[in-house]
């Protein structure tokens, strides 16, 4: 069976900052929209996509959110005893990518999105397991944060062009004052 490729999708600040006490410290609604739209969008129509994040994400998610809707939702947690309600359990990133594979749960996943924490994003960067896409939306400035992901460049990534999933390549877009890009990656 070939490797599966995993999607990271994160919004990182100049230091690779990318939350603080458990929220993004910058609202960017055309950056939410581009989420949403990564993460629930697939070519066939009988297929939904998989997000798969750390207990602390799936907390910071607004109650009313959760679960995201027409995703399926994987929790990653060594300590939670039963999958919060509406969602999957897996006690490390390799055990999500083989539940999804394999299929145990029922549902026919299109493709597989990281969407945080830190050690989540750190782990599939590093990782020599999993061939990934990093779609980074690169926050133009500096903000104060105590959450983290590595730079691209030290992780054995290479910028490619957008394509079809980032509405505008190559363009800084401006929002509430804040100034920032869509970029893609890629490690093999």
């Amino acid at each position: 069976m070939d490797q599966q490729k995993i999607n990271l999708v994160v919004a990182a600040c100049n230091k690779g900052g990318i939350g603080i006490e458990g929220r993004i410290p910058w609202r960017l609604k055309q950056d939410l929209a581009f989420f949403k739209k990564i993460t629930t969008t697939t070519k066939d129509l009988q297929k939904q996509n998989a997000v798969v994040m750390g207990r602390k994400t799936w907390f910071s998610i607004p109650e009313k959110f959760r679960p995201l809707p027409n995703r399926v939702n994987i929790v990653l947690s060594r300590d939670l005893p039963r999958a919060p309600e509406g969602a999957y359990l897996a006690r490390s990133l390799s055990e999500a990518v083989t539940m999804l594979s394999t299929n145990p749960l029922g549902a026919k996943v299109e493709s597989v999105f990281v969407i945080g924490g830190s050690s989540v994003y750190e782990e599939a960067m590093t990782s020599g397991s999993f061939p990934c896409t990093l779609y980074l939306t690169r926050v133009l400035g500096d903000f104060e944060c105590d959450t983290f992901i590595p730079s691209p460049d030290d992780c054995k990534f290479h910028k490619v062009p957008n394509g079809d999933n980032i509405p505008i390549e190559n363009q800084t877009l401006s929002e509430n004052g804040i100034d920032f890009r869509f970029e893609v990656y890629e490690k093999e």
